[in-house]
């Protein structure tokens, strides 16, 4: 079976447009779910539904939809499958200088520019700002091309204003720019995405990428600011929390088929990870998802 291969994926606006803006739904479904990245600064929007986030090394379960703010050349997967339960999602992707190079530079955008700076770590608002921004990014189905331009700059506005968020990935994380390491890092993360279930040895991964196991080790802390080891781990935690909440499954069902093969284990670093064990964690979402 071929596995897909890290991508660069380029975006082009239509013919006349500066940006891109796109709706999905139930009957037109996003299927880019593999890792990618572009230039383009992603704001994406999905009403209702709970399921993955990835973005960098950050990875997290999310419920009663999602508004996230993905920076230029942040590696990530999409957030939205057929699973998701979500009504709609709603992207729009534009590049940083989509309206010339000065114009985020003047001193009425310095919230916005200010706003994509912190992008370089992926933004997940919460709260009213989600609910308040997600219904805009819906209206823009509605409007036409200017209107659109418009709404965008006062969504960012507001969004640079805002409180109520959270950066994904910590200030030591960084994303070379060379596409040697892109490809090198989405290798990695391809990988885990489609084996975590198994014993993933460093050995294994750093013959996958060409390297020693020393200079992978030092290459994944420098560009992630995660271990190896955390990293896999938190993967296997988050699709644990998507299982607990979406299959009838027992703890230890989900313990194994989640990757760990050590049910005491696991039990331990869902605490460390979530702040509850398995069966608190279920119970409590239970309510949520209701």
């Amino acid at each position: 079976m071929i596995k897909h291969k890290p991508a660069f994926e380029a975006i082009e606006p239509n013919f006349g447009h500066s940006f891109t803006y796109q709706k999905f739904d139930e009957d037109r479904l996003n299927r880019n779910n593999r890792w990618h990245y572009h230039p383009e600064i992603e704001l994406v929007y999905v009403n209702g539904g709970s399921g993955k986030r990835q973005i960098g090394s950050h990875v997290s379960y999310y419920t009663n939809g999602d508004l996230i703010l993905i920076g230029s050349n942040l590696p990530h997967c999409g957030l939205t499958d057929q699973l998701t339960g979500n009504k709609s999602e709603t992207v729009v992707q534009m590049k940083m200088d989509f309206l010339g190079n000065d114009f985020f530079a003047i001193p009425e955008m310095k919230r916005i520019q200010n706003l994509f700076e912190i992008s370089q770590g992926g933004i997940a608002f919460e709260g009213r700002i989600k609910q308040k921004i997600g219904e805009k990014m819906e209206l823009l189905e509605y409007q036409t091309d200017f209107q659109r331009l418009l709404s965008i700059l006062n969504i960012l506005n507001e969004l640079g204003n805002s409180q109520d968020f959270k950066v994904l990935n910590g200030a030591g994380f960084s994303m070379e720019t060379e596409v040697k390491d892109n490809d090198r890092i989405n290798i990695v993360f391809n990988f885990v995405k489609n084996h975590f279930k198994e014993e993933i040895s460093l050995e294994q991964m750093a013959d996958r990428v060409s390297m020693t196991i020393p200079s992978f080790c030092r290459y994944f802390k420098k560009i992630t600011n995660k271990t190896f080891v955390q990293f896999v781990n938190e993967y296997r935690l988050v699709h644990a929390s998507k299982l607990l909440a979406e299959r009838p499954m027992s703890i230890t069902e989900v313990c194994f088929e989640s990757g760990f093969n050590n049910f005491s284990h696991f039990n331990k670093s869902f605490k460390t990870f979530t702040g509850q064990n398995p069966s608190e964690y279920r119970n409590q979402l239970k309510t949520v998802l209701q």
